[in-house]
């Protein structure tokens, strides 16, 4: 008696266990649905929910396989896992199924292993319908419609319009600039290099020309002297400064008194005395008075003459104020100019990309 009592206990919890783990897998199938046209789509969601870590083997079809006969198979997901409460998941598979014959078909039931275990779903219904067709009216028959272009919206539209014109004026804008930088002159302000000719050395050239003349052999003594005279008075405006070609010749002794050699300065005062009576008292001079004249005039140069300045000289042209703005005038327009071709590109590109997301 006892022992039969064990027994059935046990048989008992063996039957408990057994449904607890039935009841830890469940599966379903729906359909989105179950009315389609010939040539629709219809998809069938399979849904297994079971404890984490059991192994699934869902069922696998091949493409334009039937599922049933007249509903082929057209693809299906890859499956997507979910996790639920007390370690728990649900596995997901969509299946994709088509029809191209108008009835009414009874999906067979879908087998899912769980750990080897065949668990089925329930089956479901798919009705395929035709397209009506009126055979009683074959002229009222059309062809198919061409591809229609959406309405156009001048919501989407406006900003690229208003940009465009823009773009236009800015256009407009970089041509005048153009044109004025054009009209407005350059004002090209040359610097001149001038090679300076040192005032000893003017001189020494007219004494060389002087004895290439043979004016000191000359019979006119006047001309002579006064070549003479007007290279010393232009060699002394140049070296010390002072009106000397409109001075006497006292007076540019009287200027010379400050230099050191006093002798230098009586021998120039000699000559000077020499010209004076020459062109104004008609004075006659021997040959070797002229030669000594010109000796003292070459030795004046030469004690007098300072070497070590520049050779060269560099002039600057100077800007009037109307040139100054015209200058300023210039560059402002020239940066403008440029400021509005880089903008005007720019507003270009993103004008294009507008379009085309709008086409």
């Amino acid at each position: 008696m006892r022992r039969g009592f064990y027994k059935m206990i046990s048989i008992i919890c063996l039957l408990t266990t057994v449904s607890r783990i039935d009841a830890q897998v469940q599966v379903e199938s729906t359909i989105d649905s179950i009315q389609i046209l010939i040539g629709e789509q219809a998809h069938v969601t399979l849904n297994v929910s079971m404890k984490k870590g059991l192994k699934l083997e869902m069922p696998q079809f091949k493409r334009m396989e039937y599922v049933t006969p007249g509903v082929e198979f057209v693809s299906d997901t890859q499956a997507d896992t979910s996790e639920l409460d007390n370690n728990m998941i649900k596995v997901s598979k969509i299946y994709t199924l088509t029809s191209f014959d108008e009835n009414l078909y009874y999906l067979p039931e879908m087998t899912v292993k769980v750990d080897g275990k065949p668990y089925k779903t329930k089956s479901l219904a798919l009705k395929v319908l035709t397209v009506p067709v009126d055979t009683l009216h074959p002229e009222q028959f059309f062809p198919p419609k061409d591809v229609q272009n959406n309405p156009f919206q001048w919501a989407e539209w406006r900003v690229p319009f208003w940009l465009s014109l823009l773009l236009i004026v800015m256009m407009f804008g970089a041509l005048y600039l153009r044109k004025r930088l054009k009209d407005n002159k350059p004002i090209i302000a040359k610097i001149k290099i001038i090679k300076k000719v040192l005032p000893h050395q003017k001189a020494m050239k007219e004494i060389e020309r002087l004895k290439e003349e043979h004016m000191t052999s000359s019979e006119n003594n006047k001309e002579y002297y006064t070549r003479l005279t007007d290279t010393l008075r232009k060699y002394i405006e140049e070296r010390f400064g002072f009106n000397a070609m409109e001075m006497t010749s006292s007076e540019i002794i009287d200027r010379l008194n400050s230099v050191d050699d006093r002798k230098m300065i009586d021998e120039l005062k000699e000559l000077f005395t020499t010209a004076d009576l020459v062109k104004f008292a008609k004075y006659s001079t021997l040959i070797n008075e002229n030669d000594a004249n010109l000796v003292n005039a070459v030795e004046f140069i030469n004690t007098t003459k300072i070497e070590n300045v520049p050779t060269t000289e560099t002039i600057a042209p100077k800007l009037t104020e109307h040139d100054k703005r015209s200058i300023r005038s210039r560059i402002t327009i020239k940066w403008s100019m440029i400021a509005i071709i880089i903008l005007a590109v720019l507003l270009w590109m993103y004008l294009v990309y507008r379009i085309y997301l709008l086409m």
